[in-house]
């Protein structure tokens, strides 16, 4: 039976916490790694001891992979035997009570409120045409607004954003929704683009697309890919090192900024769609590092 284990585990994983695909193949990823090294050792998943999983981990250490890694294939691992004994195929775990590789705590880079004035200012002078330049605008202002997954706004319904809405009702991960607003620099962009989007649609031969940003690729709609290259030509307009710039860096800065202005946790954390305050808890830390590097900038005694 152990070696049937991973794919129930999976289903089940999918079915309860409605587990996106890419979190579905880590875990299927992990584990097959792992049950690859009981195998080595002439052993399966029903019969692996504590030692054969701290051996494992031990192992992952070795083969040069990061605390973050080892620690997510030790979760993988954790949660496949509470599965499996929660089911009766294993009388004892012997995952329970190894303790994984501390996770160091990183802040996220973010960016300056002038730094993302100057990106907002260059979007609208880059791209090989209009077209280009009012849809790179319009890129730019909804993710700032919105604070939106890369993934999100690139995919997003070309329906979401009819009809001058105040809000945007946003498919996030495992399919979860959430309302976020639109500024109203954002709303101008939204309207100014989604006009000349209609009449190019319109003068073309089929079906129209159904996304504000349609692409002539397999997905339809403009890719992570080249909204990646995108944030890295704005940013070269803008003056600033591209290499300190992603899409999350933004959406890092519009956590942070709003943080910084008064914004409530909680309603960063409903915005940004995070499961859990403690991950959104992280930009309390960024604007505590960002006094301290203040202080020891200008305080007369900081030397």
């Amino acid at each position: 039976m152990a070696h049937h284990w991973i794919h129930p585990f999976l289903e089940a994983i999918r079915a309860e916490r409605d587990a996106a695909d890419n979190t579905i193949q880590a875990y299927y990823r992990d584990l097959v790694d792992f049950e690859e090294f009981l195998t080595k050792k002439n052993q399966d998943f029903s019969n692996a001891t504590r030692g054969d999983v701290e051996e494992y981990i031990v192992e992952l250490d070795t083969r040069g992979m990061a605390e973050t890694t080892r620690a997510r294939h030790l979760s993988s691992i954790k949660q496949l035997y509470r599965f499996a004994f929660e089911e009766d195929w294993i009388t004892d775990n012997p995952a329970m009570q190894i303790k994984g590789p501390k996770k160091k705590k990183h802040l996220p880079d973010t960016m300056s409120e002038a730094d993302v004035n100057a990106m907002l200012e260059a979007a609208t002078i880059t791209g090989r045409n209009d077209f280009d330049k009012l849809r790179n605008t319009c890129l730019m202002q909804m993710l700032y607004a919105t604070g939106m997954r890369v993934t999100e706004l690139v995919s997003l319904p070309v329906n979401a954003v009819r009809g001058d809405p105040e809000m945007l009702l946003i498919k996030g991960k495992g399919g979860k929704e959430r309302l976020v607003p639109l500024s109203t620099p954002a709303k101008l962009a939204v309207a100014v683009y989604l006009r000349e989007r209609d009449l190019r649609e319109e003068a073309k031969r089929g079906a129209e697309s159904r996304f504000l940003f349609p692409s002539s690729g397999k997905l339809g709609h403009l890719t992570r890919v080249r909204f990646y290259t995108l944030i890295k030509e704005i940013a070269l307009k803008a003056n600033i090192d591209p290499a300190k710039v992603t899409p999350h860096t933004l959406r890092h800065a519009f956590a942070t900024h709003l943080l910084a202005n008064g914004a409530d946790l909680r309603v960063i954390q409903m915005l940004l769609g995070h499961a859990d305050v403690a991950t959104t808890e992280i930009y309390t830390h960024v604007l505590d590092e960002k006094l301290r590097e203040l202080v020891f900038e200008h305080h007369p005694l900081a030397d």
